[in-house]
């Protein structure tokens, strides 16, 4: 069996997961708590979700500005919602890369700078998540254990010392240079240093990382935040604190490219958490189906809608061209 074949199978694990879940637990009680939703603690979610995407898309729309991308807000705004769309349709939400080629136009095409825009976003998320992790999941070591602190500090450690490599165009020539000569094909290698020069052009400076680590964790905090009203909604009256030790850890193991949008290994580690605090599995599912709706299915289908429009637009002016 090739690798690709064993990348095709992973990515139904977490879904197997999510099924065994959802026929274990039982589809009709899990109905039936929806149905009993408060819905005064779902409209909050709803607005602190569409918060979270003002956030999410001011901290990359600020990586642009640093890097000279000048894009206007609005239009970046419409293309976090499509590259979510593309995210949450992918495992570990790699489609949401898409959004480098969409920045090629604010840059004269250059893809590099759109891909560095977004690795340093997408770095700064995870050191952000782990970070949340790390501090919550040690405020509560008593109930959940010390595990999971060390698992969130080491992985933030590790993405740290990634960051510390990468964003250093002269650290990081020798780790490439292997595969430009030995590797990358002949014909694409003037065009790959282009875009490895256009790539580190503009890299944001260390105090501008802090504000932007700043942000993400302030992003991080108002989706946990809705997801803490959504259980609310449910009656699942645990400390917002407790909701910010658990919810960075199934969003850190749900980043394991196994599953679609974290689907299953995400519902999985919150309800065996979930149950330290004496939450029952039912309530924590019906909760994670909503917050997936919300954050997650409602999103995407805004981002779809989007991405049609786009792509007509832009089949309409190469034709008017």
């Amino acid at each position: 069996m090739t690798y690709n074949n064993y990348k095709k199978y992973l990515s139904f694990i977490g879904i197997a997961i999510f099924l065994y879940l959802l026929i274990k637990i039982d589809i009709s009680n899990i109905i039936s708590e929806i149905r009993k939703a408060d819905l005064f603690f779902l409209l909050i979610a709803f607005i602190l979700v569409f918060t979270s995407f003002i956030t999410q898309t001011a901290k990359w729309f600020f990586i642009a500005r640093t890097q000279k991308i000048k894009i206007p807000f609005n239009d970046a705004f419409k293309i976090n919602f499509i590259s979510n769309f593309y995210g949450f349709v992918t495992p570990s939400r790699i489609g949401g890369v898409i959004r480098a080629d969409y920045l090629r136009k604010y840059k004269n095409g250059s893809l590099g700078k759109g891909l560095s825009n977004y690795s340093i976003d997408k770095t700064l998320d995870l050191i952000s998540l782990a970070f949340l992790a790390a501090v919550f999941s040690f405020v509560f070591k008593d109930i959940i254990g010390i595990f999971y602190f060390y698992y969130a500090f080491l992985g933030m450690v590790l993405i740290i010392f990634f960051l510390f490599i990468f964003r250093d165009e002269n650290r990081i020539k020798p780790v490439l240079r292997f595969f430009y000569r030995r590797i990358l094909p002949e014909k694409i290698k003037d065009r790959a240093r282009k875009e490895f020069h256009s790539f580190y052009k503009d890299m944001p400076k260390k105090r501008h990382l802090l504000i932007f680590f700043a942000l993400n964790v302030f992003n991080w905090t108002v989706l946990y935040v809705s997801d803490y009203f959504i259980g609310l909604s449910l009656g699942i009256e645990v400390s917002v604190f407790y909701f910010l030790a658990i919810l960075p850890i199934s969003t850190l193991i749900a980043q394991i490219p196994i599953t679609i949008s974290g689907l299953g290994t995400r519902e999985a580690t919150m309800i065996s958490l979930f149950a330290l605090a004496g939450v029952g599995a039912t309530k924590v599912f019906s909760m994670a189906l909503i917050a997936l709706f919300v954050g997650g299915v409602v999103p995407a289908i805004i981002g779809s809608f989007l991405n049609l429009i786009s792509l007509k637009t832009d089949r309409w002016q190469r034709k008017s061209q």
